[in-house]
């Protein structure tokens, strides 16, 4: 047996550590809290629109929210600002979301004496997303044409959502669920491209990188 010695612990402390790459797990729990709220926004399986909103909580909170939100934090020490700048932010947008319907938040509640204010109120929260989501689109010209599609999407899906509440036209409610759907299957595959990657698979998936 190999006795440690001086010299050997100084070897093994200079070696590298190695880590996982936290994106593919960043993607995959945004992808898989999208594609739930999404399904029930565009009536896909549950089959009345917008019917079956709590199940969604649960998810946005520790797999859309806390989960996505560790995988930001791993990527600053990656160095990847805009991973690290578009886990945590969406990270908290699923937890500020999933709060707002947290039965006995308070929140939902606090429009009881003013229902009209509640509609503006989501459209003014998810027109802030629309444009933080169009900022960071641009973010993704000269990376990869799989992140660009997703995030175009996504922009389109929160414009969709904006429109439905600020304006009252329940038409883009389903709409923005179709997009939704969509967004989470271009999710989906850029994390398996990145999980088959980093693991060495007898197989890749294309991103089709740009610049």
């Amino acid at each position: 047996m190999s006795q440690l010695t001086p010299r050997t612990l100084q070897v093994e402390q200079a070696l590298p550590a190695t880590s996982a790459d936290p994106g593919p797990l960043g993607l995959s729990a945004f992808a898989l809290t999208t594609f739930v709220l999404s399904s029930i926004n565009a009536g896909f399986i549950v089959p009345t629109v917008g019917a079956g909103t709590n199940i969604v909580v649960g998810l946005a909170l520790f797999y859309g929210g806390l989960t996505q939100m560790l995988a930001g934090m791993w990527e600053f020490k990656t160095g990847n600002t805009f991973g690290a700048t578009a886990f945590s932010s969406y990270g908290a947008f699923w937890l500020a979301l999933g709060f707002i319907f947290v039965p006995g938040s308070g929140i939902l509640d606090s429009f009881t004496k003013t229902p009209a204010a509640l509609h503006p109120a989501l459209g003014l929260f998810l027109l802030s997303w629309t444009i933080f989501t169009g900022v960071m689109f641009l973010g993704t010209l000269r990376r990869n044409m799989a992140l660009m599609v997703l995030f175009a999407l996504l922009f389109l899906t929160f414009l969709a959502l904006t429109t439905a509440e600020l304006y009252d036209a329940a038409i883009f409610q389903p709409i923005a669920g179709w997009l939704g759907i969509a967004t989470a299957i271009v999710a989906w595959y850029t994390a398996l491209a990145g999980v088959l990657s980093a693991s060495k698979s007898a197989f890749n998936l294309p991103v089709w990188p740009l610049g």
